[in-house]
């Protein structure tokens, strides 16, 4: 975290306790002066905007929570988790529809030829194997992400200062994903190799309950990280375009579509800009993460296979089109969905959903 004497680049907006605040609240006091700089937009929660003079009071649905402290640290990463792990659980019939088509496109042909495979040789059951690992990991995961990109996305933004910041604050988004990633896929990978062998491999295990010992006990501790690098390659990209892509499509929506500032919009509003900008980037991220994802799929199903291995296997066009159609319909409703939740918990919390406009020129050289 930046040193202390170091003026925050993001706004602090003061969340304190209806106790403390009452009188406050009461008169729901706003900073005029900020009001009549926003120049038609919103900047509630923009990390590129010093608040050391400004100061917003908004009233929220329980207490108040300090912007950037630890409890709001723990408010993103709870929040991450619940958007996270059931999400991904939810599509766990259209997960191991795709792990198979990835494994064996000679058997699986086709989305509607695919699972009525699925449904003759193992029922009903085969469509959620491998849930249980599909949701701790994910919510490991989604814990990670959320709660660290909210972490490095200021500190970035305090170690750029506040023209780099607002200049370049794209580099911001990208910077702050991707170390969040690197730390959430460690928590990921163990799970994800339980859940490629059980959903691939019929016969290995029922579920993670004997998946991850027979695993162990086939590759060791070792082999539940065999995946790591090729998951970086896969999720890193994807999680840089997923939160830089929702930033953008926020900022551009209350910017060009919304004809009122955000903090004017109301919540069920603010909440479909953030499904529709989740939506968009779940796309986004779908094609660049493609063959990385088909990497990881061959490399947890094949002992002993390697990246060389999968290429001649699945072939560059391979690598980059087998799968696609249904992993954009996954992760572009699964993005979406993932962003509603997590906004919902902020807002349920006290905080304000995430993104915003852009700060103005005006604003920037008064910050």
């Amino acid at each position: 975290m930046a040193d202390s004497s170091h003026q925050s680049l993001i706004p602090s907006f003061l969340y304190s306790s209806s106790s403390s605040t009452s009188s406050i609240l009461s008169k729901r006091s706003v900073d005029l002066d900020a009001v009549t700089h926003r120049s038609g937009a919103t900047h509630a929660s923009s990390p590129f905007i010093s608040s050391s003079s400004k100061r917003v009071m908004i009233q929220s649905p329980k207490e108040k929570l300090e912007m950037y402290s630890p409890a709001y640290y723990a408010v993103c990463t709870v929040g991450g988790m619940l958007a996270t792990g059931p999400t991904h659980t939810a599509v766990t019939p259209i997960d191991v529809l795709k792990c198979n088509m990835q494994i064996d496109p000679a058997k699986y042909k086709t989305i509607k030829s695919g699972f009525g495979v699925l449904l003759k040789e193992q029922g009903i059951r085969g469509f959620y194997k491998g849930w249980a690992p599909t949701l701790i990991g994910y919510s490991a995961q989604g814990a990670g992400k959320y709660g660290l990109y909210e972490y490095f996305k200021k500190y970035y933004a305090d170690i750029a200062g506040p023209e780099f910041a607002a200049k370049y604050k794209t580099l911001i988004y990208l910077a702050g994903s991707a170390s969040a990633e690197v730390f959430a896929d460690v928590a990921l990978c163990p799970m994800e190799a339980v859940k490629v062998r059980v959903q691939t491999q019929p016969g290995f295990a029922r579920g993670l309950s004997d998946g991850l010992p027979k695993l162990i006990r086939s590759d060791g501790v070792r082999g539940l990280y065999k995946g790591i690098v090729p998951l970086w390659g896969r999720q890193i990209p994807y999680t840089m375009m997923k939160f830089a892509t929702f930033e953008t499509f926020v900022e551009l929506s209350y910017k060009h579509l919304i004809p009122k500032p955000k903090e004017q919009c109301s919540i069920p509003l603010q909440l479909g800009v953030s499904f529709g900008s989740g939506y968009v980037a779940g796309v986004f991220c779908a094609v660049v993460s493609h063959p990385a994802d088909n990497l990881v799929s061959f490399l947890n199903n094949a002992k002993g296979a390697t990246v060389s291995d999968a290429v001649k296997n699945l072939g560059v066009w391979g690598l980059f089109t087998r799968g696609l159609p249904l992993r954009i319909a996954m992760i572009g409703t699964l993005t979406g969905s993932q962003w509603v939740i997590y906004d919902s918990f902020k807002v349920l919390m006290g905080v304000p959903t995430t993104g915003g406009a852009a700060p103005s020129p005006t604003e920037l050289a008064s910050a």
